[in-house]
């Protein structure tokens, strides 16, 4: 058995093959290939096929082949079975892919399987909105709490119930409960100072929202969400004057 480059685009519950038997997947504890690069790809394409597989669960489909997972959602179906034979083998000749299991999978290579506990720093308008953002939640993150250094914000909580805490508890507080990610929303010219109170505590992954080039330590993992990079890679889209289905990337 092993990954399916053929089969059905999508059975229906009343299809009479036999049910998927999970005995029959075979999942390595750790990918082939090594290097971050390699593995920062394929996590970034890993989510998008989870997202899709998310639809077609939520629509009925039992199963689905590459191919007419790539053709539905405008993949790549060789990139598809490439990426998932880093960790196992999930298909079926002559099916394809079950998608309740092959979603199951997916978030247990990608930690979802468990909550993933998250603290933001900076309690201003976009670290209100971010502690809020209900898809968090349905993708099994928690943010159980906010922090700034504002004596006013201090004790108050998000519309969402999220208490905001003097930045002076985040080291305690990363111990007692459990933080896993630390979201760093803050004004560019406290960024650095915030992200090593981060990494102080013991945070080993952070996602930023402030611009600029920031420095971590090896062995922790920084994601950077430059909003206005992007809306001036928007921009030059526009200013170019033509049409085109491309990504401005």
């Amino acid at each position: 058995m092993r990954a399916a480059s053929e089969g059905t685009g999508g059975l229906r519950a009343s299809d009479p093959r036999p049910l998927y038997n999970p005995a029959l997947v075979k999942v390595r504890n750790k990918p082939r290939g090594n290097g971050d690069q390699v593995s920062e790809l394929t996590a970034g394409r890993l989510s998008v096929y989870l997202r899709c597989l998310n639809t077609l669960d939520a629509a009925g489909v039992k199963t689905i082949s590459s191919k007419a997972l790539a053709e539905q959602f405008h993949l790549n179906a060789a990139q598809i079975r490439k990426d998932l034979a880093y960790f196992g083998e999930f298909g079926v000749r002559g099916v394809g892919y079950y998608v309740k299991e092959l979603k199951r999978h997916l978030r247990m290579i990608l930690g979802l399987d468990r909550t993933v506990r998250v603290a933001i720093l900076g309690a201003g308008n976009l670290g209100l909105a971010l502690a809020d953002y209900p898809g968090f939640r349905e993708e099994g993150f928690a943010i159980v709490a906010l922090f700034d250094t504002e004596r006013t914000k201090i004790g108050r909580r998000s519309k969402g119930g999220v208490r905001i805490h003097e930045i002076g508890e985040f080291r305690k507080m990363v111990k007692k409960d459990a933080i896993d990610i630390a979201v760093v929303a803050v004004p560019a010219d406290s960024a650095q100072g915030v992200v090593n109170t981060a990494v102080q505590a013991g945070i080993r992954a952070i996602l930023n929202f402030s611009p600029g080039s920031l420095k971590v330590p090896p062995g922790v993992k920084l994601k950077n969400v430059d909003l206005t990079v992007s809306m001036e890679s928007l921009s030059f889209f526009l200013a170019r004057g033509e049409e085109t289905d491309e990504e401005v990337t």
